[in-house]
């Protein structure tokens, strides 16, 4: 037997070392345009008309980095992008907290709490995911003049939770379809309510499926750009509308090493987030799968 390993092994070791070295090229050709953003960023002007797209920077410089962040125009106002990416954060954090909680106890009441037409109501919450958002533009700018949200944070975090809340369902339902059903019902004979069950014992297993939820929902709403431009104003809008703007305005020569700036800022969120889990994302997602 040790023969046979022994005979093995070099085989086993090139085929691993062709897989990295499949798995490096693909990387690096995914990555390579994050790179030329990165690399355009910290160029002088004068280097990017020069050179090329992959030539590193002579005089690398943060000046486009400072130039985005507070002097860059975006449309008739030169503050920069700042101010939108504080807004992004404001509109980000309760949209995700509120729709994953709501998610969570959808989830929770449909697997564990089941009445009738549940499963008719699960159908609708799941049609509400193949819905194209253009479609309900009209519609919910109206909605959103009823409640005198028009214009505001408030409104766009409620269109992301409204929007949010039939993927985090799904998310959750199918996750808690693997918790043992019995737990919960030695729970209901003890005399634990609606809550208490949620709280003591869904709760605590539920951390893998809850970081799928806020990945999710996070990258979704952070990236959204047309409920961003269709219902805020300027000083609310978040920061895909504010690089839109900043991209497209015209004051004389085109600086690319700023326009780049801004992209990496705006994308730098969403980068750190699947950096430090995305690997909890995939378990998260896989967790459920399999019932029992």
């Amino acid at each position: 037997m040790d023969n046979v390993i022994r005979r093995r092994t070099p085989g086993a070791r090139l085929a691993r070392a062709a897989l990295y070295a499949v798995l490096i090229v693909a990387a690096l050709f995914y990555l390579l345009p994050l790179v030329i953003m990165l690399l355009t960023s910290i160029k002088p002007l004068d280097e990017i008309g020069a050179g090329t797209l992959l030539a590193l920077p002579q005089h690398p410089t943060l000046a486009p980095w400072i130039t985005a962040w507070g002097e860059a125009c975006t449309g008739m106002r030169c503050e920069g992008v700042g101010g939108y990416f504080w807004n992004s954060f404001a509109i980000v954090i309760p949209a995700v907290a509120i729709s994953t909680v709501v998610g969570a106890l959808n989830g929770y009441a449909l697997t564990k709490w089941r009445f009738r037409g549940s499963e008719l109501v699960f159908a609708l919450m799941l049609f509400g995911c193949f819905i194209p958002f253009q479609v309900v533009l009209l519609p919910m700018a109206q909605t959103l003049g009823w409640l005198g949200l028009s214009s505001s944070r408030a409104g766009l975090v409620l269109v992301h939770v409204v929007f949010g809340i039939a993927f985090t369902t799904l998310f959750f339902r199918n996750f808690y379809v693997a918790v043992p059903s019995e737990l919960v019902s030695a729970a209901k004979l003890d005399g634990a309510g609606f809550f208490r069950i949620f709280w003591r014992i869904l709760l605590p297993v539920s951390a893998p499926i809850i970081v799928v939820s806020v990945i999710w929902q996070f990258t979704q709403i952070w990236n959204d750009f047309l409920f961003g431009v269709a219902f805020s104003a300027h000083d609310t809008q978040p920061v895909t509308v504010a690089l839109n703007n900043l991209v497209n305005t015209s004051t004389g020569v085109k600086e690319y090493n700023v326009n780049m700036a801004a992209a990496m800022i705006a994308a730098l969120p969403t980068l750190v987030v699947y950096v430090l889990a995305g690997k909890y994302f995939v378990r998260g997602l896989t967790a459920g799968s399999v019932k029992g």
